[in-house]
């Protein structure tokens, strides 16, 4: 049984409240070969790559830890253990950091844990898009039950997570975080058309691919954050490959978004937040070094490395 929540549909045009289910389950797509940071992720996930002194996948469960998720499905491929391995118990290491009396480093490890049932992984046999990704944990997910999708390399840096923003705006039928980006830039997302409303909700009539700049139907785009009526998975149960050779997500939500009354519709999200594409290394750079200067040691040192060598 999912509990529901009360919540505010104004910005649907309906002043009345409405019950909506609480988002309790998250999905985070880790079948991608991260083949843009070989030869690192030849033998270490994409995810396991450390921002500072913290893997990618920490902080996506954390961000949804504190968007109040209770279950963590995993969608891993072949060569991905050390995120399983990540989020278990070791008792070797904990025995020896109580024997140095390293109490405070032996409770973040205990912090770091998933409970058993709590967490679950999903093997992605062939590396087949984002939507495949997501099908993959159908079994999982009631048809009616709302769900978050999280990707890893989309590091959201805000006061309060990207996810727990959305968790409280959420309606009901689909949502996606979203942000404005540059015209050259479309062609690497997926892009909202249709779009009315004001503030941090906007409708959205349709959704696009990877547009070229001179088909796209706006500049805001689509990122790895979402919030996703159990109705797409038997849109996506026959989504035929799309853009790349790949079963997309994107492609999936505009198929859903010709069904008739009155779900599911689309709602974009403005998040509030600093958003870093760890995908990239030009993105896992900006986010390391932001992330370094929030800590006094590391800023000072930052700072003075510049000096010497740049100024």
């Amino acid at each position: 049984m999912v509990e529901p929540r009360r919540v505010s549909r104004m910005f649907l045009g309906k002043k009345e409240a409405m019950m909506t289910p609480k988002v309790k389950k998250a999905i985070f797509p880790m079948g991608g070969l991260g083949t843009r940071f070989l030869p690192v992720t030849k033998s270490i996930p994409k995810e396991m790559l450390p921002i500072v002194d913290r893997p990618l996948i920490l902080y996506a469960v954390e961000e949804a830890k504190a968007a109040g998720i209770e279950e963590f499905i995993f969608i891993t491929a072949r060569g991905k253990g050390a995120i399983e391995d990540f989020f278990d118990h070791s008792q070797e290491l904990s025995q020896i950091l109580l024997d140095r009396n390293e109490n405070a480093k032996q409770a973040l490890l205990q912090d770091m844990l998933l409970r058993p049932g709590q967490v679950c992984h999903i093997r992605q046999q062939d590396p087949l898009g984002l939507g495949h990704a997501v099908w993959c944990a159908r079994h999982l997910i009631g048809p009616t039950e709302p769900f978050a999708v999280v990707l890893a390399d989309d590091l959201i840096k805000s006061s309060v997570s990207c996810l727990q923003q959305m968790v409280s705006a959420y309606a009901g039928g689909h949502m996606v975080a979203v942000q404005e980006v540059a015209l050259q830039d479309v062609s690497s997302y997926g892009i909202l058309e249709g779009m009315t409303g004001h503030g941090a909700t906007i409708r959205a009539t349709g959704i696009v691919e990877k547009p070229k700049p001179e088909h796209a139907p706006s500049t805001m785009a689509v990122i790895g954050r979402y919030i996703l009526d159990g109705s797409i998975f038997s849109i996506l149960e026959g989504q035929q490959k799309g853009h790349g050779g790949e079963i997309q997500l994107t492609d999936g939500l505009a198929k859903s978004l010709e069904k008739a009354d009155p779900y599911p519709y689309l709602t974009g999200f403005k998040f509030q937040g600093e958003r870093f594409d760890c995908g990239s290394l030009r993105g896992f750079l900006r986010a390391t070094l932001s992330y370094a200067m929030d800590t006094e040691e590391l800023r000072e040192e930052i700072r003075s490395f510049g000096e010497a060598h740049f100024l």
